[in-house]
């Protein structure tokens, strides 16, 4: 049996071969003139045995299809300045080569196609190491980006020390303080560090590449980009500043149960950092500057030790230096910020509704003193919407009153939009205080349409019901491949849990995924339900901070209340085919549904990916202990914390286990370690429970591995099958 399945396939349907081999946009990046957007794209071939990175070029306010400049060694490519792309690519020697590329758009005329004209690259230079990265290159002259080193923060000297480590004769590491391991990888002796070189173009158009790295937070005990991620959204270049976060570093030893985060500014040339953040603030996020330099803003949290707290917007006037909340009221947590090329206007992408938004707020008059309740007319805390729709990302605002976005959805990956008509708007909102966005959203590129062309995937239509304590609770549906209404107990059902790391605090929203994907599912014949209940991000802080000591509580009225009214309402699902999975916090419910069958859900096969089984074992053994402390409340031998886990932890409950189970984890998953799926399919197999264990030495909290992510969805669909698929 198990060999004889294979997935839904052919020209009509959107498989699981089929996502793993679909074109993968990232967020398109436009150029200082802002008419050309640079798009890094990637794409795997199975036959080949490998995945092809790419970069993309396309005018904006244009029709032409992209112009491909393929990238051999694959490395980063980002702008110099409006006709020059620099690439970064590993050299010989360990280290990694500069290239200036130059490209000039020729516009289609009547008598020829528009073409893209570049140059041969040109050999700027070299970095000591191949490791650095996230590079953001200033107006000024100098490049910036990140690299990792060692206590005595010279880049110069990482190579010797490298060597000097893998030769010291054992494999041991050792460990005074937290962390010691942090997502997928063990603590080294290296630590992140920002660094500037100076890359200035002559007035002969030669590039000139600096020997000095100055490594701009030496004397301090400052790392950033943070741990685990280390991305860009970190830090931010002005002319002739950069702006970052970093860990509070009078948590230095304590850092697995703290997330203050503080935000600094430094010369590019280097020099002693000045602390923004009043330091009784909580993380801090996507640190940004205004074209004039004079303004600083960031996300901020208040609570230390909770990183799903609200995230509000704080202003930092550079000249006054006066910190002022702008977003205190708003009851949504920002994602990304930009000002307005002008500096009056601050621009934010935004979760709602399962929905990633797009906002503009202009910026009020600094207050005289430092305050998180500045006194502000209403026009002030009502963002205006600018795109409602799908999940909006890589927000990069430009001049004539226009930004670029790359926006995703249940049926597409990223596409590059460019949005207009800023400039009437802003104009309204400054002599009016409320305006309606009526300007344009225009799609420049299509990346993958051809390849889901025919495959008619599915919108989701979104549902709404009462939940626990009579609240609205949303959800998603999808409907499978040959739905007919009214043809009825004609199909399979699927109820997806969502996660966040091991958290619940994340939403199912409107945007592709290329590791849960619901069309997938619904393309393999299951009417797929996603259901976002207590804990869920993007409807309100409350609603979000309502699960925290009770995990176990309310989420599952909901997700049983949701249940029901998809069966009532959708005589077309046979509710004796349902079958449900989750990962992370989703792999926790599916172990806390075993343990609960008075619930009535009546599945016949679960899945558990990367989930919790044992919450008190995990809130020894996750590497961000935070996230337990917060949502368990406390320690897990607190007396508040001992009582919400005997009444919450799946591991209590094996003795009612018996529902066919699916467990897939990552050995290298240190958020939820692999002996969390391997005790509960050592309770299933002593239970005499059908279980099947699926182990990706190699993989983390995430299948990343093309091979290994098309192997998941084999084995998940090969499970379900044998329970609910309809045999011959």
């Amino acid at each position: 049996m198990q060999n004889s399945f294979q997935f839904k396939e052919g020209p009509d349907v959107f498989s699981p071969k089929d996502l793993v081999e679909l074109g993968r946009p990232g967020a398109g990046v436009a150029n200082h003139a802002g008419d050309l957007v640079l798009v890094p794209y990637s794409k795997y071939s199975f036959e080949e045995k490998k995945n092809q990175k790419t970069i993309f070029i396309a005018p904006l306010e244009s029709t032409v299809q992209p112009f491909e400049l393929p990238l051999a060694k694959g490395g980063e490519a980002f702008w110099l300045n409006a006709k020059t792309i620099a690439h970064a690519v590993e050299g010989e020697n360990k280290t990694l080569d500069l290239y200036a590329i130059d490209v000039v758009y020729h516009p289609a005329t009547e008598s020829s196609a528009a073409i893209l004209n570049t140059e041969s690259p040109v050999l700027l230079g070299s970095f000591p190491t191949a490791s650095a990265t996230n590079f953001q290159y200033s107006t000024d002259g100098y490049l910036v980006f990140s690299d990792t080193v060692y206590a005595d923060g010279n880049l110069s000297l990482v190579k010797e020390h490298d060597e000097a480590w893998e030769n010291r004769g054992t494999t041991a590491f050792v460990y005074d303080y937290t962390y010691e391991r942090q997502w997928d990888h063990w603590m080294g002796p290296k630590s992140q560090s920002l660094f500037s070189v100076k890359l200035a173009q002559g007035h002969d158009l030669k590039w000139t590449f600096g020997s000095e790295f100055v490594n701009l937070l030496a004397g301090t005990d400052h790392s950033s980009p943070v741990e685990p991620f280390a991305e860009s959204s970190d830090f931010d270049v002005s002319k002739n500043s950069v702006i970052y976060t970093t860990l509070d570093s009078a948590q230095k030893k304590e850092k697995a149960w703290h997330t203050r985060q503080n935000v600094y500014i430094v010369d590019i040339t280097g020099g002693k950092p000045q602390e923004l953040t009043s330091g009784t603030q909580g993380a801090t996020h996507s640190p940004v500057l205004n074209a004039k330099g004079d303004k600083a803003a960031w996300l901020e949290l208040d609570k230390d030790g909770y990183e799903a707290d609200r995230a509000k917007i704080v202003i930092y006037d550079l000249k006054k230096n006066v910190r002022f909340t702008l977003t205190q009221k708003y009851d949504r947590s920002p994602d990304s910020l930009a000002f307005s090329k002008e500096g009056e206007f601050i621009y934010f992408t935004a979760g709602d509704h399962g929905r990633g938004k797009v906002y503009v707020l202009p910026i009020p008059a600094t207050p005289s003193e430092s305050t998180t309740h500045p006194e502000l007319a209403d026009m002030y805390h009502h963002p205006v919407a600018l795109v409602e729709d799908g999940a909006s990302s890589g927000l990069q605002t430009l001049y004539w009153g226009r930004i670029l976005i790359s926006k995703s959805s249940f049926t597409s990956p990223n596409d590059v939009f460019l949005v207009s008509g800023l400039t009437a708007l802003q104009d309204e909102i400054t002599a009016n205080g409320a305006a309606k966005f009526n300007g344009k959203v225009e799609q420049v590129t299509n990346f993958t349409a051809a390849d889901l062309a025919g495959k008619d995937l599915s919108k989701g239509e979104e549902f709404w019901f009462k939940g626990a304590n009579d609240i609205d609770v949303q959800g998603w549906i999808l409907k499978p491949k040959g739905w007919k209404e009214g043809q009825k107990k004609a199909h399979p059902i699927l109820l997806l849990i969502h996660g966040v790391w091991n958290c619940p605090q994340g939403a199912w929203e409107d945007q592709w995924s290329n590791r849960w994907n619901p069309n997938v599912f619904a393309q393999q014949g299951y009417f797929t339900v996603a259901i976002n209940p207590t804990g869920s991000t993007t409807f309100g802080q409350a609603f979000t901070d309502a699960i925290a000591g009770d995990w176990g509580g309310k989420p599952f009225v909901d997700l049983q209340k949701g249940w029901q009214f998809v069966l009532e309402n959708y005589p077309e699902v046979d509710a004796d085919r349902a079958v449900a999975a989750g990962a992370s916090w989703g792999g926790y419910a599916i172990n806390w549904i075993q343990g609960h069958p008075e619930y009535n859900f009546g599945f016949k096969a679960l899945f558990c990916h990367d989930g919790v089984f044992d919450s008190k074992y995990n809130g020894f053994s996750t590497d961000e202990l935070f996230f337990f402390n917060h949502d368990w409340r406390g320690r897990p031998w607190d007396e508040e914390a001992q009582e919400i886990l005997h009444k919450f932890n799946p591991s209590n409950f094996v003795h009612k286990w018996s529902t066919p189970q699916l467990l897939v984890h990552g050995s290298k998953d240190f958020r939820l370690p692999e002996t969390e799926g391997i005790g509960a399919f050592h309770a299933l197999q002593q239970l005499g429970v059908p279980s099947r264990l699926v182990i990706f030495p190699d993989e983390n909290h995430w299948v990343l591995n093309h091979g290994n992510s098309l192997k998941w969805h084999y084995e998940v669909f090969r499970w379900f099958d044998q329970f609910v698929g309809k045999k011959d």
